[in-house]
């Protein structure tokens, strides 16, 4: 019997419904209160509409509220007529509720401004990057977005052929350029520092730090190895039926978890039991399922 993907994801979206869009307003409101707290005062561009909006605001004297709200709406008009409603409709409500959430937690962040003096700029920049990677974290994490530069990547990836990767980076940098005629360049450098932190933020909160590490092992000596995992370390072990590509040789691969603590121990004692081992070893940040040792981190 075929499996109806398409009713397994609604049922997944409409299971988490509340937790999602909690955790999604959480983010825009974490996104927003940045933006007016370190982001706009500091005239730190970091690329999007965000980035523009401080350029008009020095420039022109516009509202960043209001210009965003403005560019989010025309934004999802050529959304609407270039890329359809599909690949629109994620980025509807995130468009929308940032330049609200930017509006509502202006006067919020003048009043905490008062309090906040550092000695050095390299205090609210570090801020700035974690706050903006852990709301974009959220935000993603949840499969939304908050529409601006996101749209554009959209279109320019579908009309112009480049990956949104590149298009993203490629529109952000333009604007960063831009932020740097302005506001010169150690704004420039202190925007680079922001979006390096953002990205950590992001991976780690999408993929979650890895305290385990995944081993592939093949040995000549897999049962000796075997025991070891099962009686000692008390996990599971998975074996896989290999032929060697330049060899053509069978024989079995291991694949087992081991936690990061254990990582030294568990590598020596397999090139101790034998010492022309082959293993490959990766970060693994989560688990679901098997036999896992009771007291692994991640359970």
């Amino acid at each position: 019997m075929d499996i109806d993907i398409k009713k397994i994801k609604e049922k997944v979206l409409r299971d988490n419904f509340i937790i999602r869009h909690l955790v999604f307003i959480f983010g825009v409101f974490l996104l927003a209160i940045n933006y007016n707290l370190f982001l706009l005062p500091n005239n730190f561009v970091t690329g999007g509409t965000g980035g523009l909006a401080i350029i008009f605001k020095t420039l022109f004297s516009w509202n960043p509220a209001l210009f965003l709200g403005i560019t989010s709406i025309l934004l999802l008009i050529l959304s609407f007529l270039l890329l359809g409603y599909k690949d629109t409709k994620n980025s509807i409500i995130g468009s929308l509720l940032y330049p609200v959430m930017v509006s509502i937690t202006a006067p919020l962040a003048n009043l905490i401004l008062k309090y906040l003096n550092f000695d050095t700029t390299i205090i609210p920049v570090v801020i700035a990057g974690l706050l903006y990677g852990t709301a974009n974290g959220l935000i993603f994490k949840m499969g939304f977005n908050t529409g601006g530069s996101d749209i554009l990547m959209k279109i320019v990836n579908k009309y112009a052929h480049i990956q949104e990767g590149k298009a993203i980076l490629v529109i952000n940098i333009l604007i960063m350029i831009g932020g740097a005629f302005v506001f010169g360049p150690t704004k420039f450098i202190y925007a680079l520092i922001i979006l390096i932190l953002n990205t950590t933020m992001v991976d780690r909160i999408l993929t979650g730090i890895s305290n385990s590490k995944l081993f592939i092992i093949y040995t000549k000596k897999e049962q000796e190895v075997q025991n070891y995992i099962i009686n000692d370390l008390k996990s599971g072990v998975t074996i896989f039926k290999a032929t060697g590509g330049y060899s053509k040789e069978k024989g079995d691969v291991l694949m087992c978890v081991v936690p990061n603590r254990d990582y030294y121990l568990f590598k020596e004692t397999v090139l101790e039991i034998d010492p022309n081992a082959f293993f490959v070893i990766n970060d693994c940040y989560e688990v679901e399922g098997g036999v896992k040792r009771t007291n692994l981190p991640f359970i």
